[in-house]
């Protein structure tokens, strides 16, 4: 598989990576698949899909279980990505960046992912009551003690800014004042076909420093795969039961989107797939771009993995780009 480079280029990964959140967390079924969720885990690693994305909140902490099964006989085939900063509760979801929560959350990672480092540490969300260079110098001291290799932040208050300027902004200006802390070596967002908004300045700003962008939910949960029908419904532990665009009618109004995904997959042949070419369309929007599409089979996994060799045409990348825009809030 195609190589890219996270940060200053020392750390390589595939291009398409893993999401592993399916596998313990708001999908349906996903606390149900131990045994086959860790057989997709090492088909992905035997098809180069190196970068395994985990967070301690995901179960909470069964998927960095799961992946540390995995990593127990694979550790030195995989990149591994977990994240701190949130907290599940019994109501709500909460943000502790405070710098001594944050080192014993690292020590507690590094033994349910049965490894002695973390290859990305990424922080998950800012805490509002704490500075975010306070955070951030804690986990710097994390990469200064060995126990951390690289740092990341994910797409931190992106949602407030649909209300409020750019999409972006508040994640710009939280990478402004971390980098001069510690530099950042990758940032984790949304990038998708239905979901484009990072292109605007976010995408631009990690390519301009030679940060990775790691394309979170690069087939929008799923939708692009063409696989899921408008009305079917969702388990209620599944996200999309809730989700605006996840409704019967919009997945319905939605489905031009997949019907030209389709259409791109056919010229490249029979065996190609609308979810092919939304992984390599996504990957084609840079040098820096890494998929982390989210897979708990197999047969999912494989088929991901197979988008980093799809080449797209120019024509290809100007069709796809022009499909209508989605329908339906994401919030």
């Amino acid at each position: 598989m195609e190589r890219r480079t996270i940060g200053a280029g020392a750390l390589e990964v595939g291009a398409v990576g893993l999401g592993c959140m399916p596998m313990s967390w708001a999908y349906s079924g996903s606390r149900q698949r131990g045994d086959e969720s860790l057989r997709a885990v090492h088909r992905a690693l035997d098809a180069g899909s190196s970068l395994l994305d985990t967070a301690d909140m995901y179960g909470p902490f069964t998927n960095e279980l799961l992946v540390g099964r995995a990593l127990k006989e694979r550790r030195e085939d995989a990149f591994v990505s977990t994240k701190v900063g949130l907290l599940v509760g019994e109501q709500h979801i909460v943000a502790n960046g405070r710098p001594g929560y944050v080192k014993r959350a690292c020590d507690a990672s590094l033994r349910r992912l049965q490894t002695d480092v973390i290859d990305l540490y990424q922080l998950h969300r800012a805490d509002p009551e704490v500075p975010v260079e306070e955070t951030w110098g804690a986990m710097a001291e994390l990469v200064r003690a060995g126990k951390v290799r690289a740092l990341g932040l994910c797409a931190v208050g992106a949602r407030g800014g649909r209300r409020s300027g750019g999409l972006y902004d508040g994640t710009i200006r939280q990478l402004r004042r971390v980098q001069q802390v510690f530099p950042v070596s990758a940032v984790e967002a949304e990038l998708s076909v239905w979901s484009p908004e990072a292109l605007e300045t976010l995408l631009p700003w990690c390519d301009a420093r030679g940060v990775g962008f790691l394309a979170a939910m690069p087939l929008g949960n799923g939708f692009l795969t063409g696989t899921l029908t408008p009305g079917q419904g969702f388990e209620p532990d599944d996200m999309r039961a809730r989700h605006p665009r996840f409704t019967a009618e919009m997945m319905a109004a939605n489905q031009p989107i997949v019907v030209g995904l389709r259409r791109v997959a056919a010229r490249h042949g029979a065996a190609v797939t609308a979810a092919q070419v939304a992984l390599a369309w996504v990957l084609a929007q840079g040098r820096h771009v890494i998929t982390v599409p989210g897979a708990k089979r197999e047969r999912w996994v494989a088929e991901n993995a197979a988008a980093a060799a799809l080449r797209l045409t120019p024509q290809d990348l100007t069709e796809v780009a022009e499909l209508p825009g989605a329908q339906g809030s994401w919030e």
